[in-house]
């Protein structure tokens, strides 16, 4: 491989997708500012921009196309685009046509060969049949959340084969990490100072059964909780059949896990979810909520839905409506239909029109808006403990924060209108909820809590590193 002789060495990242997309363009990052580069956030000052792509659905894929061209229209002259992960790995001929000017292309499983590719005088590629990443501990990366709270990965690739997914032939087979390799890196990053720790990958739940391991998710949040501190431990991704009841009773037992469960349903009529190829039906999901809300009472449970499934009839669409008016969760990720070729639904019949899943979108969505703003009008009056992140991207004269019950990224936030109490960024507070502005959460700190490490303020500012 021909290397560049004298290189810039400032490098922008677009990380798109799911959070395990972002752990793995943390490696990126972490290889490279090992090996002397700068990371920048201005386009046209990088000698590098590097793309960590999602190829999940058609949209998905579109917003990485957009992504590259932004990319190629901002850069310098003489800058190089690379373009990693899975629609790489699915569609890199695609790209090629596209934008023949890509200096080099990363397959999803091939992270590590980042320094290859902004190294090389040549177009080139390092593609390989590894269709998903797992690091290791001896890799650097590069955090690139804010000090709090990071993502760690614990498994890729996915055992399901729901009808309606692609994702087990983008990623591939479920691999998991070692419990060892896993509490290495619970521990490294709880000695950075990282307060909440996100346990991710598609399923959670499957954790090491393709070890045969029994209760294997369990036995690695016993490991966790052994470890001395304060720390948050949130569950991103569990399927309604790998909620157990042991794993219910360790979540009660120790504060330190989030009582947060993000639970994809897709559907909760039982001829959708057989259609869907889910493993449960709608008696064991509405007992699934009721068992969460006896053990963990207080508990937040997002899940995801769907409309326009192929076959979907109106009156099927309405008990899903009048499941979430029945049983109201805390958030739902709402989501059309999309017909991915290589889904075993691309070929089922009964495909509906886009008008009437547009329709059924956002009759559901105005449903479930419906719901949150009742349940959200419940905080109001009670005081909550919220970790207070930084000023409010709006205003300077407002505050952001999170109380457990809100992942980063993906759920509300607590906005802070009266901050006078608040001496430091990544530290608890007692706030008192005022009001609501739909998933958001509105009050004012009353006093700290605890003495979390924390980063010092800066007053009238719009942001803080």
């Amino acid at each position: 491989m021909k290397r560049l002789k004298n290189p810039g060495n400032k490098i922008h990242f677009v990380s798109l997708g799911c959070s395990r997309n972002l752990v793995d363009t943390e490696v990126m990052l972490g290889i490279l500012l090992k090996s002397g580069y700068e990371v920048t956030d201005q386009i046209h000052r990088a000698d590098f921009l590097v793309a960590n792509t999602c190829a999940f659905l058609a949209s998905a894929r579109q917003e990485s196309c957009d992504t590259i061209e932004s990319l190629f229209e901002g850069k310098k002259k003489d800058a190089k685009v690379i373009v990693a992960g899975c629609m790489v790995q699915k569609h890199k001929e695609e790209l090629k046509a596209k934008f023949p000017g890509i200096h080099y292309f990363l397959g999803s499983g091939d992270m590590e060969k980042i320094l290859e590719a902004v190294q090389s005088i040549e177009q080139g590629e390092a593609v390989t049949n590894a269709r998903s990443y797992l690091e290791w501990g001896e890799v650097p990366r590069q955090l690139s959340t804010p000090k709090n709270y990071a993502f760690l990965k614990i498994a890729e690739g996915c055992a399901k084969q729901c009808a309606f997914c692609v994702i087990p032939k983008i990623k591939g087979p479920l691999r998991s990490k070692t419990q060892e390799q896993v509490l290495k890196e619970f521990d490294a990053l709880r000695a950075q100072g990282v307060h909440e720790i996100i346990l991710i990958a598609q399923d959670l739940g499957d954790y090491g059964k393709e070890r045969k391991e029994i209760s294997g998710l369990e036995n690695l949040v016993r490991q966790m909780l052994k470890r001395e501190g304060d720390f948050w431990i949130r569950f991103l991704y569990l399927y309604p059949d790998e909620i157990t009841g042991e794993l219910l009773d360790l979540m009660a037992s120790d504060k330190r896990i989030c009582a947060y469960l993000d639970m994809p349903i897709q559907h909760i009529n039982d001829k959708m979810l057989k259609a869907m190829r889910r493993k449960t039906s709608r008696e064991q999901i509405v007992s699934t909520i009721q068992t969460l809300r006896s053990k963990l009472p207080g508990a937040i449970i997002r899940t995801s839905l769907m409309v326009g499934f192929p076959g979907e009839t109106e009156e099927q669409f309405q008990e899903l409506v009048q499941f979430v008016q029945e049983h109201p969760l805390d958030n739902i990720g709402i989501f059309k239909y999309s017909r991915e070729e290589e889904s075993p639904s691309a070929k089922m019949e009964g495909h509906l029109p886009e008008d009437v899943k547009e329709n059924r979108f956002q009759r559901l969505v105005e449903a479930q808006m419906q719901m949150v703003r009742k349940l959200n009008r419940s905080y109001i009056g009670k005081k909550l403990s919220v970790i207070v992140e930084g000023y409010h991207p709006d205003s300077p004269y407002l505050m952001r924060g999170r109380f457990y019950g809100q992942c980063p990224d993906i759920d509300g936030q607590v906005i802070i209108n009266d901050g006078r109490a608040v001496d430091a960024f990544g530290k608890f507070y007692e706030v008192e909820i005022t009001d609501v502005a739909d998933y958001d959460l509105i009050g004012k700190v009353i006093r700290p809590i605890g003495e979390k490490k924390s980063v010092p303020i800066k007053r009238n500012k719009l942001s803080i590193a």
